[in-house]
């Protein structure tokens, strides 16, 4: 019952820092323990302290697979194929009603786990960073943006499964217990839920502080994909905002790093951009389209264990194979050929069995250790933002520049079609039917059919599920319940 909290406080008291082989920009390897007190006493130490933050999101139970699993899996675009609650059978059916679940406890643990390393990072960097790092005093600011932005990440992703949607009542309903300081022992776990849109706030916060402090650009083109930069905190900025329907303010920080006129470029920090063809993005991991990204190595404890990795869940590739425990559903966006016509590249990130008659996502073709590098926030995903919310706000007609923005994201893909909308409805229509085909497998249905207050459309034998169904937002960890006096559950 106190496995949540034992495993917070034994990483407050005992800090890992270090550096691993391949991955050293984000893995450590344990080589040295030291205790809090002396754990940001030197700069190669601040640094394995904002490594492991990022190490820790890419666990296999959060962003290195199941978050982003669980994410498409919920949506009626894929089948479950063997049944296993193990890899998220109740996710898919919508019924992981039990506090006690694996989806339930390990998401919930794993992202308040990352949370308190955050915690601890922002007030040791703040304590002795001015000091330690006086020779290059901007890091200190610096990490401390990447601390604040993965913190608001690991909000963010917690909210749009353990709260209701900000469309329910403003922001007004139970969200999370708003942890901003360091659990460091026992006694303090006590904390009620702040409402969804406090904890919107403190997302806020945290990313314009990042904003503020992170580099314009990394030293590397891996290093802009896979640590935090200016723009990082930006492209997220747009997707926390359109979750809150706040579309004034998605169009503002999208023009910080989206041109005014096709070709869409950023033209400040790292200079993101659509690549031409979109199969590179899956096989060359630090273009400039990926905004973040995890990295994996063949390292131990480098790549996510058993049952987490995204190919295990999503392919059959003759191959090298994964378990391919969700097949694509005939009847959902794999089978809308006027929508998504075969002319389109994207239809070979697919793959199909002749021997089942089945497809499955092929966007993460490696067979084990299972190397690829989990998405995270993509260039287009910024540029579909922007023109949803500009198609939202222009109610007078379908937005000029919200269809040139969809069309570039499909043109890339198809130059032979061009989108048209007659009206506003029609273009905010045809946008969010490019946003199923652009991130099938990447985990954002889940976040758009929350931020829409929409039905989760039923699929196979699983019935739709209204917002007012039990089951619409998960239950909270009954770690928590235990531990937490003045937790209230869903």
């Amino acid at each position: 019952m106190k496995k949540q909290i034992k495993y917070i406080i034994a990483l407050s008291l005992v800090l890992i820092t270090g550096i691993s082989c391949k991955k050293e920009y984000l893995t450590p390897v344990p080589l040295t323990s030291v205790s809090d007190l002396t754990a940001f006493d030197t700069p190669e130490r601040i640094l394995g302290n904002v490594r492991t933050l990022y190490s820790n999101t890419k666990a296999g139970a959060f962003y290195g697979g199941r978050y982003i699993v669980y994410g498409d899996i919920r949506g009626e675009d894929f089948l479950n194929e063997t049944g296993n609650i193990v890899t998220g059978a109740d996710v898919w059916a919508l019924n992981p009603t039990g506090t006690s679940t694996n989806s339930v406890i390990n998401l919930w643990s794993q992202a308040y786990f990352t949370i308190n390393l955050c915690n601890l990072t922002i007030e040791g960097v703040a304590a002795k960073g001015p000091s330690v790092l006086s020779a290059t005093p901007a890091l200190t600011n610096n990490y401390l943006g990447e601390a604040r932005f993965i913190r608001a990440l690991c909000y963010y992703s917690l909210l749009q499964y353990y709260a209701r949607p900000f469309a329910d009542g403003a922001g007004s309903k139970p969200g999370l217990p708003l942890r901003i300081t360091a659990i460091k022992g026992p006694g303090f776990s006590d904390l009620a839920r702040s409402t969804v849109a406090q904890v919107y706030a403190q997302i806020l916060t945290d990313l314009n502080f990042a904003e503020a402090n992170l580099p314009l650009t990394n030293a590397s083109a891996e290093l802009n994909t896979i640590r935090a930069h200016r723009n990082t905190a930006i492209a997220l900025k747009t997707r926390v905002y359109l979750s809150m329907q706040d579309y004034p303010n998605v169009i503002v920080e999208a023009n910080k790093i989206v041109s005014t006129l096709a070709p869409f470029t950023a033209t400040t920090g790292v200079a993101h951009a659509l690549q031409p063809n979109i199969a590179t993005v899956y096989s060359t991991f630090n273009t400039t389209e990926s905004i973040l990204s995890f990295p994996m190595s063949i390292s131990a404890g480098d790549n996510p264990t058993v049952q987490n990795q995204l190919a295990f869940y999503f392919v059959r590739n003759l191959t090298l194979p994964g378990s391919a425990e969700y097949s694509l559903n005939p009847l959902g966006i794999v089978g809308d050929l006027t929508g998504w016509p075969n002319s389109d590249a994207r239809r070979g990130l697919l793959f199909f069995n002749a021997v089942t008659n089945k497809r499955f996502v092929n966007k993460y073709p490696n067979g084990s250790p299972f190397l690829d590098y989990p998405p995270v926030i993509r260039y287009s995903e910024v540029l579909l933002n922007l023109a949803e919310a500009l198609a939202r706000m222009n109610t007078a007609t379908a937005d000029p520049r919200g269809l040139a923005l969809v069309n570039a994201v499909r043109q890339r893909s198809d130059a032979s079609v061009t989108i048209t909308a007659a009206n506003q409805a029609a273009l905010i229509n045809v946008i969010l039917l490019e946003r199923r085909i652009e991130f099938l497998g990447e985990g954002l249905r889940n976040n758009d059919l929350m931020r829409l207050l929409q039905t989760i459309p039923g699929k196979g034998a699983v019935p739709a599920k209204a917002p007012s169904d039990q089951g619409y937002i998960w239950p909270i960890s009954a770690n928590e319940m235990a531990l937490n006096k003045l937790m209230v559950d869903n």
